[in-house]
């Protein structure tokens, strides 16, 4: 039992970084109908981004602040606009092949223009551990868990109590009439890309220092956030929360109980499984949209 509680604790720790690169993917679809399949990539870059910052003089804190603005620019501006704005007019098809061919670049770019060597990364937290009974549970973990869940928790807040976040929601279920009531379409759906963005920066910073930074560590992240967003209810931010923390889980269980060699294929299989039975994810609705 005691192992068991070992593996929850940092199963939810791993599921919450999948539930912030799963929001990005749910914030996206709602607010511009856009997948995004090189969400992963959009982690990886701004670890590089911050190794980047601290190799020349910087530390953590600033370079992770140097990474969310740069990250704001390239991932959030420069990507709807050289990217989905242009693409959008043709369906869906256009945006899942470009961004498929966007996250091949994106790790090519960072391996021939970096390294291919997996790179050191600092640790946000103390290397300390706690015992709570028989349980030991490391201050990273821990750490990991509370940060991750308070910054999904501040983003559905300010999507739910703030004016702006319901004019992102506003704009999210019908952009016609988000539009005729005086809302800014175009400022709204930035300010998706914008915050996917950011959350993206923050799930590097989690990420990086336990799985090291590897120009090919996206590739993993995306495929399990998705999965993590659809299983939780890809038209319900709660919903990414939910799937990220039973994909994390599910992991940590499979790997010692089952076989390590099942690790990953226990998102796929959970995957299937939900949307076999309840298409729509465990919290997603069912909703006709318009865009």
């Amino acid at each position: 039992m005691t192992e068991f509680f070992q593996l929850l604790l940092s199963g939810m720790a791993t599921g919450s970084i999948y539930a912030l690169a799963a929001l990005g993917f749910t914030l996206l679809w709602q607010a511009s109908g856009t997948i995004n399949f090189a969400q992963g990539e959009f982690v990886m870059l701004p670890a590089f981004m911050m190794l980047i910052g601290m190799n020349h003089g910087l530390n953590l804190a600033m370079s992770f602040a140097l990474s969310c603005f740069m990250s704001i620019l390239v991932l959030g501006w420069a990507f709807k606009r050289g990217l989905v704005d242009p693409l959008f007019k043709f369906g869906m098809m256009p945006i899942v092949v470009a961004t498929i061919g966007l996250s091949i670049a994106m790790r090519n770019g960072v391996r021939g223009g970096y390294s291919s060597s997996p790179q050191p990364f600092p640790n946000l937290f103390p290397d300390t551990l706690f015992h709570i009974g028989e349980v030991t549970v490391s201050a990273t973990d821990i750490g990991t868990f509370v940060l991750a869940l308070l910054l999904v928790l501040v983003t559905q807040m300010f999507l739910s109590k703030t004016i702006t976040g319901r004019a992102m929601q506003a704009v999210a279920q019908n952009t016609e009439s988000a539009s005729v009531l005086g809302i800014d379409v175009p400022k709204m759906i930035f300010y998706t890309f914008a915050i996917n963005a950011l959350l993206a920066s923050a799930a590097a910073l989690l990420v990086t220092p336990t799985y090291l930074a590897k120009f090919d560590m996206g590739a993993s992240l995306g495929t399990k956030a998705f999965f993590a967003a659809i299983i939780g209810g890809f038209n319900n931010t709660r919903g990414a929360l939910l799937g990220g923390l039973i994909v994390g889980v599910s992991e940590n269980l499979a790997s010692s109980y089952v076989s390590a060699e099942y690790k990953d294929a226990v998102a796929l299989i959970v995957f299937m499984i939900v949307i076999l039975f309840k298409p729509q994810g465990l919290l997603g609705t069912k909703e006709e949209r318009k865009v």
